[in-house]
C-alpha cells in the first residue's frame, strides 16, 4: 500500500476476528460491520455451557456495542448484513479448522485476569496461541499466508524503568518449558492438596465455623477450602514465576510468551506479522457512543472504589503515568494495521497516551475526586459518600496499615461471634463485614494493580504516530488514534466516570426504592395459595422463645417447693460448662446430654403436667408474629411442618398449628422414662433430609417452599428451600443470613418474660402439681439411675 493509506481499507478482505464475545473484540466487530462494507468477517467462538457458538453471536448483537448501528439500520436490516457478511466457526483455540481463504486474521483471544491459575494463563495466552498458528499454517499452504494482527498488551515489557521502544521482546526464556511446567503444576498442587496435613487443616478450619451444621457441611466446607487452595496455590505459582522472570503477573509473562509463539510459528516462516499492544484499554472516546464500555475494566474497580469511600489510601506514585487508552482508537488502530502488512519482518506498534498524552496516577485521582465531589456516590437513605482525601504515604505505610486492619477484624469477628446474639452485636457485626468488605478490596486491588500504578515507564508511540499520519485527512477525522485528541478532564468527568458509575448509582436507587417501599408499607408479602408447598418451623427461638432448658425447668420447679429451686439452679450452673460445649458441636448431643435428666419419670405424669400447666407456659412463650405467621400459611393452603428436637410431650399444646409435627420421642420403660431417646433426634442435616424424602413423598415443591430457623445448626434446612427465612438468628446463622441476602426476622418483643412465666407456672394449680410432685424428681449432684455426674 502506498504511504498515504487507502479509504477503501481492506476492502474484499476476509476477515478472521478471534475472541469477538471479549470487550475489545466486540468493539473490533462492530466497527468491521459499521465501517468497512466490503468485508467478511468469520468469529471463532467457543459454545459455552447448553449455548453453542450462533446462539452466542445473537446474545452479543443485543448488546449496547450495536444499539447505535441496529438504530440506524433497523433490526431485521442488521439481521440481513450478519447473515450475509458474517460466519461462525464453533470451537475454541485448542482445536480448530480455519478458512482457507483467509486476508486478515485479528487475534484478540485470551485470558484478560492478571491472576488466574497458572495452568489456565498458560493454556489460553500461550498453549491457544501456538495451535491457533498451527491451524494457520495448514490453511497458509492453499491459499497463501495471512497478515497476523497479533493483539498482545504494552505490559509484556515486564518490570522495567524508562522508555520502551516498539521493538521486539529481549529475553531468553524457553516458552515451551514454562508451559510444560505450567500445566504440570495443576498435577502437582492438587496431589500435594490431598495430603493429610492439608486435609486436617481444612477439617478443622471447617469444623470449627459448621460443626453445628452437620458432618456433611463440614465435609462440604472442608473441599470448598481445599479446592481454594489449590486455585491460591496455582496463582501464587503464575505470579511468583512471572515476578521471577521479570514480570509483574502471570498475564503479562504468558502475554510475552505467547508473542515469542508468533514470532517462532509464524513470522520466522517468512509470513507477515503485526504485533499490537495496547494499554490501559477504557470506554470509547466517541465510537459506538462516547462511554460505551462492557464490564469493569482495570481502571474501573479502583475508581468506583474511590467513589464509594472503599479506598482511603492507595500504594500508588503520584507521578506514575497511567497509561489509558479509549478502546475506540484502539479498535482505528488494529484496523489500520491490517489494513498495512509489513513488507519484511514483524512490526510492533504501542497503542498508548503516555508518551504522548501522559496522565499522572496524582492527576487521575484530582480529576477523580473533582467528579466525585461534584457527582458523590449514593450511601443508601444515607444521603451521599464524601470522596477521601489520598495523601500518598507511600506502599510500605499503605502495606503497614492494610495489614494492622485485616488483623483487628479478624480479632473483632472472633469476639462478635462469641457475644450471645442481639440486635446490638448483629448490627456491630454488619457493620465488621462493611469494613471487612473494604478491607478485601484494598488487599486485592493493592496486590493486582499495585506494580501497575508504581510503574516508571513510558511505551514509545513513534510508529503508532507515523501510522496516524498515513491516513487520509477526511478519514483521519473518524478512524484516527492520535492520542493528543485526549483531553483527559472531559474524558474523565463528562464520558468515562459517568459511564462506569452508572450501573452501581442505579443498583443503589433500586435499593433504596425498595428500603422506602417496606419501610412505607406495613403489609406483608402476600403469599402465593397453592397445595403443594410446605411451610416449616423450627420450635425453640422461632416460635416460642425458650429452649430444652427451659422446658426443663418449668417442669422441675413446677414441682418442687421452693426452698429447692436453688440446688436445682446450682446443679444446672454445674453442668452447663458440659452443654455448652455440646450446644456450640452437636446439638443432638446436647439433647441427648441433657434429657437424661428426665430418667424416672413416669410418661403419662408428665404428659398431665404438660396438659394441667406447662401447657400455658409455653404458649405464654409463644412469639405472636409466629402464630399469625403460621396462621398466614394455613389460609394460604401451605402443609405447616414443626421440626423439633423438643420432646413430643412438651408440644402438644402446639399440634392444632401444624398438619405435621415431628419431635424428639423418649424411650419409656413401663410407663417410666429411661432418659435415652427412641430414635436419634432431628436436628442439623437430618432435617434436610427429612424433609426432602417427606416432600417426594407429599408431592411437595421445596424450590417453592418455606423454613423458618434462628440457630445455625438449621442452616441444611434452610438451604433446602426455596424462601429460607431466618428468624432472631445466632451470630454465626445472622451473618450467614447476610451473605446470601435471605429474609431476616426480629420477632418475639412482646413475649413473656421466663421469670413472669416461672411465676405463672409456680401459682398454677397446686393439686395439678401435686399429682406428679413426688415422680419428677432427679436429686441434685447426680445423673439419672444414680450415676455420678
Amino acid at each position: 500500500m502506498s504511504s498515504a493509506m487507502s479509504t477503501n481499507e481492506l476492502a474484499g478482505s476476509h476477515v478472521l476476528l478471534t475472541g469477538a464475545t471479549g470487550f475489545l473484540g466486540q468493539a473490533t466487530l462492530e466497527r468491521l460491520l459499521s465501517s468497512y462494507p466490503d468485508t467478511h468477517v468469520s468469529l471463532l467462538i467457543r459454545p459455552r455451557g447448553e449455548r453453542g457458538a450462533t446462539d452466542r453471536l445473537r446474545a452479543l448483537l443485543r448488546k449496547n456495542v450495536f444499539r447505535p448501528l441496529s438504530e440506524r439500520l433497523g433490526a431485521e436490516e442488521l439481521a440481513r448484513l450478519v447473515r450475509e457478511r458474517v460466519t461462525v466457526i464453533e470451537g475454541g483455540l485448542g482445536s480448530v479448522t480455519l478458512p482457507a481463504d483467509l486476508d486478515v486474521v485479528i487475534h484478540g483471544a485470551s485470558t484478560v485476569s492478571f491472576d488466574p491459575p497458572v495452568d489456565e494463563a498458560f493454556r489460553t495466552n500461550v498453549s491457544g496461541v501456538a495451535t491457533l498458528y498451527e491451524a494457520l499454517h495448514h490453511g497458509a499452504g492453499k491459499a497463501g499466508s495471512p497478515h497476523v494482527v497479533h493483539i498482545s498488551t504494552a505490559y509484556v515489557a515486564g518490570t522495567r524503568k524508562g522508555v520502551v521502544a516498539e521493538v521486539a521482546l529481549d529475553h531468553g526464556v524457553d516458552w515451551q518449558l514454562e508451559l510444560q511446567m505450567a500445566l504440570a503444576a495443576r498435577v502437582d498442587v492438587e496431589r500435594e492438596s490431598r495430603r493429610p496435613e492439608v486435609l486436617r487443616r481444612a477439617l478443622a478450619q471447617a469444623g470449627g465455623q459448621h460443626a453445628k451444621a452437620g458432618p456433611q457441611s463440614t465435609a462440604a466446607d472442608a473441599e470448598r477450602l481445599r479446592t481454594e487452595w489449590v486455585t491460591r496455590r496455582l496463582v501464587d505459582y503464575g505470579r511468583t514465576r512471572a515476578r521471577s522472570l521479570g514480570w509483574p503477573d502471570v498475564y503479562t509473562l504468558t502475554k510475552a510468551l505467547g508473542e515469542r509463539v508468533a514470532e517462532q510459528r509464524w513470522a520466522q516462516a517468512g509470513r507477515p506479522l503485526s504485533v499490537v499492544r495496547p494499554a490501559i484499554v477504557e470506554s470509547a472516546l466517541r465510537h459506538p457512543y462516547p462511554g460505551w464500555i462492557d464490564g469493569f475494566k482495570m481502571a474501573d474497580p479502583l475508581i468506583i472504589a474511590y467513589g464509594r469511600g472503599l479506598l482511603r489510601e492507595f500504594p500508588g506514585l503520584p507521578d506514575s503515568v497511567m497509561d489509558v487508552i479509549p478502546v475506540d482508537l484502539v479498535v482505528n488502530a488494529i484496523l489500520a494495521t491490517a489494513a498495512r502488512p509489513p513488507a519484511t519482518g514483524p512490526t510492533y506498534l504501542h497503542v498508548s497516551s503516555g508518551a504522548s498524552n501522559p496522565l499522572t496516577f496524582q492527576n487521575m485521582y484530582a480529576l477523580c475526586r473533582e467528579y466525585f465531589d461534584n457527582h458523590p456516590m449514593p450511601d443508601g437513605d444515607r444521603g451521599h459518600i464524601a470522596p477521601p482525601t489520598w495523601r500518598f504515604p507511600g506502599s510500605q505505610q499503605v502495606e503497614l496499615t492494610l495489614s494492622a486492619g485485616e488483623r483487628a477484624a479478624a480479632l473483632a469477628e472472633r469476639v462478635l461471634l462469641a457475644l450471645p446474639p442481639s440486635k446490638r452485636s448483629q448490627d456491630w457485626l454488619t457493620s465488621l463485614g462493611r469494613q471487612q468488605q473494604e478491607l478485601v478490596q484494598l488487599r486485592e486491588y493493592a496486590d493486582l494493580y499495585g506494580v501497575y500504578v508504581r510503574a516508571e515507564v513510558i511505551y514509545d508511540d513513534r510508529r503508532l504516530r507515523e501510522l496516524h499520519a498515513a491516513l487520509p485527512a477526511k478519514r483521519a477525522l473518524d478512524h484516527g488514534f492520535d492520542p493528543t485528541v485526549i483531553d483527559w478532564r472531559t474524558y474523565l468527568q463528562d464520558v468515562h466516570c459517568p459511564s462506569i458509575t452508572a450501573t452501581v448509582r442505579r443498583a443503589g436507587q433500586r435499593r433504596a426504592r425498595s428500603t422506602a417501599d417496606h419501610r412505607g408499607s406495613p403489609s406483608k408479602p402476600v403469599l402465593p395459595e397453592r397445595t403443594d408447598v410446605a411451610a416449616v418451623f423450627d420450635l425453640e427461638g422461632t416460635i416460642v422463645n425458650s429452649n430444652v432448658v427451659e422446658s426443663y425447668l418449668w417442669a422441675r420447679l413446677a414441682t418442687m417447693p421452693r426452698s429447692g429451686w436453688l440446688p436445682e439452679l446450682a446443679d444446672l450452673a454445674r453442668c452447663a460448662p458440659r452443654y455448652l460445649y455440646a450446644e456450640r458441636h452437636d446439638r443432638g448431643e446436647l439433647l441427648r446430654a441433657f434429657l437424661r435428666r428426665y430418667a424416672g419419670v413416669r410418661a403419662d405424669e408428665l404428659r398431665t403436667l404438660v396438659t394441667d400447666v406447662l401447657g400455658n407456659a409455653l404458649l405464654h412463650r409463644v412469639m405472636p408474629e409466629a402464630t399469625r405467621q403460621i396462621r398466614r400459611h394455613r389460609a394460604a393452603g401451605h402443609r405447616t411442618v414443626l421440626i423439633t428436637g423438643a420432646v413430643d410431650l412438651h408440644v402438644e399444646p402446639l399440634s392444632v398449628l401444624f398438619d405435621e409435627v415431628v419431635a424428639s420421642r423418649m424411650h419409656a420403660k413401663d410407663g417410666v422414662l429411661t432418659g435415652f431417646l427412641e430414635t436419634p433426634p432431628l436436628v442439623d442435616e437430618a432435617r434436610a433430609a427429612w424433609l426432602r424424602h417427606y416432600a417426594q413423598a407429599n408431592g411437595l415443591h421445596l424450590d417453592r417452599s418455606y423454613a423458618y430457623a434462628d440457630s445455625y445448626s438449621d442452616r441444611p434446612l434452610l438451604e433446602a428451600v426455596g424462601h429460607p427465612q431466618v428468624v432472631n438468628p445466632d451470630s454465626q446463622l445472622f451473618r450467614h443470613a447476610r451473605r446470601r441476602r435471605w429474609v431476616v426476622h426480629r420477632w418475639g418483643a412482646h413475649t413473656g418474660g421466663l421469670l413472669e412465666v416461672l411465676l405463672d407456672v409456680t401459682r398454677a394449680d397446686a393439686r395439678a402439681a401435686a399429682r406428679v410432685g413426688t415422680r419428677v424428681d432427679v436429686r441434685p449432684g447426680q445423673d439419672p439411675q444414680g450415676a455420678p455426674r
